[in-house]
Parts: C-alpha cells; structure tokens; sequence
C-alpha cells in the first residue's frame, strides 16, 4: 500500500493530456479520504473531466494504489495589487491584443470566450474598440437592441450565447462615426467596464483595439488585467507589431498568458494541399523569443470567416469542427496558464517594513 503522501507525490508530478505544466502548478490535491482523492484545477474542463480522472487513476493503478480521483475546478481570483483593486463582480480580466488590425483578434477574443464558457466558466466580452466595434455582428445581435438600465449608474450587460458582453455598437447606429479624441475614447472605455453590472464573472474577455496607444495604456495601468493574449499572423510585419505589444505590457507589469498565432496555414478545400501563405513558424519563433507560451495555430479557415461575419462564431455553431476543437484547446491552455500564476502570486510571500 502506498502511503497517502505517495499518492499526493505520484498526482503533484502528473502532466494532464494537452497541457505542459505539472499538476501541483494548476491545482489543489487534497490529501486522500476514504479510498479517493479530490483534485481541484484552478480552471474549468468540463470536456476534459473524465479524461483527467481516468488518466490521473491510470497512473496511480501503474503504482499497484486502487484509488478513485475526482477532478473539479474552483477558479481563484486574480491577486491585484495595492494600486489597482480588483473588481467585485469579475475575478479574472484577460486582455486580447494585437499590434495592428487584421490579424483576426476580435474573431478570436469571441471564439475563446465562448470555448471557456463551454468549459463551464462564467465568461463575458468587453469590446475595447471604441471607434469600430464588431462585438455586435461577431455574436449575431440585433442592430436595434439596448442594453437596459440597472439602478441609477449601471446597464446590464447584453446576454450571448450565454456571454455577458457590452459594446460601444450597442449604444450607437452602425453610421455614427466615434470622432473622439484620445481622452474621451478613454474615458468611455472605463464607462464600459465600471458601469456595467457584471454577473459572478469567471473571465471578462476584453477585445483591445490594434495598436499601442491611449486605450492599451490606460486598460494597463488603471484596470486589474490579470494576463494578456497576442493575437499575430506568421507573417514578418505583423510580428513586429506583435513584439511592441509584448513590449508594452511588460512595460506595464501585465504578464502574457501566451501567444495565438493566427492565419497559420490555407488548406486547399479541393485537394487538401496546405500552404503557408503568410509564413511559417512566426508564433513559435517569438514566443521562443520572449519566453511566453505558444498557445496556439489557427488556420486560414473561410468557415471562421463567414460563420463570424452572420453573426454565428464557429465554437457556438459547430462545436465538433476542427476549428472549434482548435479554439477550445488555445483556451484550456490560456486558462490553466493564468491559474498557474494566479497560484504563483498566492503562494509568494508578503514582506512587510517597519520602524520596529
């Protein structure tokens, strides 16, 4: 019989399928009761639940222990700082950034808040773009719907595909042109975010505009984002823009969860072949470069396209698709990435200074 800090041991070092981080890094192993053991990831895998109990008892079964696992989540809260608090309603804010437009952030800000939602985490989207939000025709809502009133200083968020979201789109007409100045796009981007009741948020996915301007650095320094994700194609140019926006939150204190390398390569729909139009290996060659993880390759894929162009994003649409599956493992890697920090910075010690 194996003692019951063996098993603890034995399950601490265990890599779960798909992942790269060992157990102890992502959740809480309590110490066995009555034949079993719980493990409590500090991310939802509702698809994976099984899996991982199956995958975790196969390893301690190698060991000659008969003992039942039970794997759950309980998704923490991001630490904050003195200077920046948290908000009430919303443990995790989670910045997906680009930098320069159309490398296809928006499309994947949706599609991985809909895959962690399917995980079983409460999930919502701010779009950030002030002057051209797409929020709206991404998730297929009505042209003509308002957010409702809360109180006397709160809207209530937009409710889809079982999101929480909020848009500038939402209180403006496709036709009205933001002619703000930099200040002002600020200003209405912290309306968005403080002044929308949020409801018992897991993740608040926020959609950032291309670029390394005003938006990005007041979002950065006066907001608790808890991790970013850089959205880039392999193409050269568009890693360039990619490292600024790296640089920026280091600047800044704001870790990158990883980076999402989109566009990767075209597979011909006649003869299968594929070919790298914008390049090959650039997602892989920067993170190796700043030694953040490689979340992801996405495809040059004319179903994500249309599908988010009617107002139907394809992890909500089709679901058992390749590019659904694809979404979803780029969110359960993000996912378990943030909950390995947020443990980091919960175990770390609190020094404190004084006169005594």
């Amino acid at each position: 019989m194996q003692s019951d800090q063996a098993i603890i041991e034995c399950l601490s070092a265990a890599v779960l399928p798909g992942l790269s981080q060992p157990l102890a890094a992502l959740a809480t192993i309590e110490p066995p009761v009555g034949g079993s053991c719980n493990v409590v990831l500090g991310f939802a895998a509702r698809s994976h639940q099984q899996q991982y109990q199956q995958f975790l008892q196969g390893l301690l079964a190698e060991r000659g222990v008969d003992c039942a696992v039970n794997v759950s989540w309980r998704i923490d809260p991001h630490a904050g700082s003195q200077a920046i608090k948290n908000m009430e309603n919303v443990r995790n804010i989670i910045a997906v950034a680009s930098g320069k437009g159309g490398v296809g952030k928006s499309t994947t800000s949706v599609n991985l808040a809909l895959a962690l939602a399917a995980e079983g985490a409460r999930v919502g989207v701010l779009d950030a773009d002030i002057y051209g939000p797409s929020l709206q025709m991404m998730l297929g809502v009505a042209a003509d719907l308002r957010p409702k009133q809360y109180g006397t200083h709160y809207l209530l968020p937009v409710e889809a595909y079982g999101l929480q979201t909020m848009s500038m789109a939402y209180l403006v007409t496709e036709k009205t042109p933001m002619v703000w100045r930099g200040p002002m796009a600020t200003g209405a981007l912290q309306q968005l975010l403080y002044q929308t009741y949020w409801q018992d948020l897991d993740y608040l996915i926020i959609d950032m505009p291309p670029g390394t301007g005003d938006i990005q650095l007041t979002l950065s320094q006066k907001v608790p984002v808890a991790g970013a994700v850089v959205v880039t194609t392999p193409q050269d140019i568009a890693l360039l823009d990619a490292k600024k926006g790296i640089e920026m939150f280091a600047k800044v204190s704001v870790p990158v969860l990883g980076i999402v390398e989109n566009m990767a390569v075209h597979v011909c729909s006649e003869c299968g072949h594929a070919e790298h139009v914008f390049g090959k290996g650039g997602g892989d060659r920067i993170a190796s470069d700043y030694g953040v993880p490689m979340l992801g390759s996405l495809p040059l894929s004319l179903q994500i396209r249309e599908q988010a162009d009617c107002g139907q994003p394809v992890v909500a649409s089709a679901p058992d698709s390749d590019a659904a599956q694809m979404y979803r493992q780029v969110a359960l890697s993000m996912a378990a990435e943030l909950a390995r920090r947020n443990r980091g910075a919960a175990a770390a010690p609190t020094i404190s200074i004084s006169d005594d």
